[in-house]
């Protein structure tokens, strides 16, 4: 079964949605192709590094109101082994860290390169809007760093990307993470393991019996 999971680096609950899904998958029989597709929550320009909770903070009314707000996905992520450290993550656009993901995914790389940047951002408090940092994760999951600045810096898989984002929008996806099970069937949010295996059994079900 292919499997399409559009979602963003610096969303926690697409970080927390991908463990709960490989949680689902340790219990699956069945065989997956798993694509990491492009979708970026705020593609607005980040000029200059500044705190997530600043940001937050400017959004949403407050520091205390920020505070509040990140403490619910803390918890939730620390149930399934996350360490979501707001007090370190720095706001970032995304475009060059899902330009990598693509750049990575030539190599069948980029599932790690996804879980090593969602953890450089939440974690530990990298900016993954910086091309030098950008390729340091990649280096730190063994792909060549060099490389990987040479392509960040080239215009390469910039025109793939903006059509990849398109794309999506086209499709409907308007929250992350949604997982595209078979092409054809959306689950979005993330959800429970036990939900998520419910799905991918339904769908293998579904698409035995339309064959």
């Amino acid at each position: 079964m292919e499997i399409d999971i559009y979602a963003d680096v610096v969303c926690p609950w697409c970080w927390i949605g991908r463990r709960r899904f490989a949680q689902a998958l340790a219990s699956y029989d069945g065989k997956v192709i798993v694509r990491h597709r492009p979708f970026q929550l705020d593609p607005s320009p980040v000029p200059s590094p500044r705190p997530t909770l600043d940001v937050l903070a400017e959004k949403f009314g407050g520091q205390e109101q920020a505070r509040q707000m990140v403490a619910r996905v803390v918890e939730v992520g620390a149930s399934v082994g996350l360490d979501l450290r707001y007090d370190r993550a720095i706001a970032a656009n995304t475009f060059d860290a899902h330009r990598l993901t693509n750049w990575a995914g030539r190599q069948d790389r980029d599932g790690e390169l996804v879980e090593a940047l969602h953890r450089a951002h939440f974690t530990d408090g990298v900016d993954i809007g910086s091309r030098e940092a950008l390729a340091g994760v990649a280096a730190a999951v063994g792909l060549d760093g060099d490389d990987a600045r040479r392509f960040l810096d080239s215009d390469e898989g910039v025109a793939e990307l903006t059509a990849e984002l398109a794309a999506a929008r086209q499709l409907g996806v308007t929250s992350v993470p949604t997982f595209v099970l078979a092409g054809r069937y959306a689950v979005t949010g993330a959800q429970e393991p036990a939900t998520l295996l419910a799905a991918l059994t339904e769908v293998e079900q579904r698409e035995a019996a339309a064959h």
